[in-house]
């Protein structure tokens, strides 16, 4: 059945009118987005393929053209679209976090975090650095690969550090393993920067890790 012989009150379209963006799942936004299906499925169908298929809209966002153009009905077109708009909300939130206080909007970095690392099929190490009201200053991308004590330097955290007058730092990283939880060679690493960083009084304000939708902090729990 197609979408437009559904009852008003649960189109998607209808829906977010009436409700608001927040109240449709992730299928019924990406139907908005797709606008039509395919033949025998609707874009609602067709948008619960995808989130099967590829785990979750990070997932979706994270795919190549290639893996999204062998689902029939999404080619080119849709892949450019969903990729300008990822990097529309990416750089929305990026924008939020340079105006405001990141301890006070600790879910808005949790979100920026799953949006730049939730689809990575490897290791990234990210370094929010921050100036003396928390504010955002910058993103760097460090390190990539296996993250380890040994193959993260100290010394270019620092020198980055600097380079942004930052007066703090917020690290993250990714695990494709889809795990949200530190391992003892990621506390062993957070120590041993922090302690790098000591000396030239820029403070440590969190590790963030990110594994899909999910994140584990740090900070809330207790590790800093």
């Amino acid at each position: 059945m197609a979408i437009t012989d559904w009852p008003a009150s649960e189109r998607p379209r209808e829906k977010l009118i009436e409700l608001g963006a927040q109240a449709l799942s992730d299928a019924e936004l990406l139907a908005i987005f797709l606008r039509v299906g395919v033949v025998g499925k609707s874009a609602v169908d067709l948008s619960r393929d995808l989130l099967r298929q590829f785990g979750s809209l990070n997932g979706i966002f994270a795919a190549s053209e290639h893996e999204l153009s062998q689902v029939h009905g999404i080619g080119t077109s849709k892949y450019v679209q969903l990729q300008a708009i990822f990097e529309m909300s990416r750089r929305a939130l990026n924008e939020q976090l340079q105006q405001r206080d990141i301890l006070k909007s600790p879910q808005q970095v949790h979100d920026y975090l799953v949006l730049k690392l939730g689809g990575l099929s490897k290791e990234v190490f990210l370094v929010l650095f921050l100036d003396i009201q928390n504010h955002l200053l910058a993103t760097e991308e460090l390190f990539s690969g296996t993250l380890t004590q040994t193959s993260i330097y100290p010394r270019e955290v620092i020198k980055r550090a600097l380079h942004h007058n930052a007066a703090s730092v917020i690290f993250a990283h990714n695990h494709p393993s889809g795990v949200a939880s530190q391992s003892v060679a990621d506390e062993q690493l957070t120590k041993h920067l922090k302690s790098a960083l000591a000396l030239v009084d820029v403070q440590v304000l969190d590790h963030i890790i990110v594994a899909g939708n999910q994140t584990c902090s740090f900070s809330e729990r207790g590790l800093l």
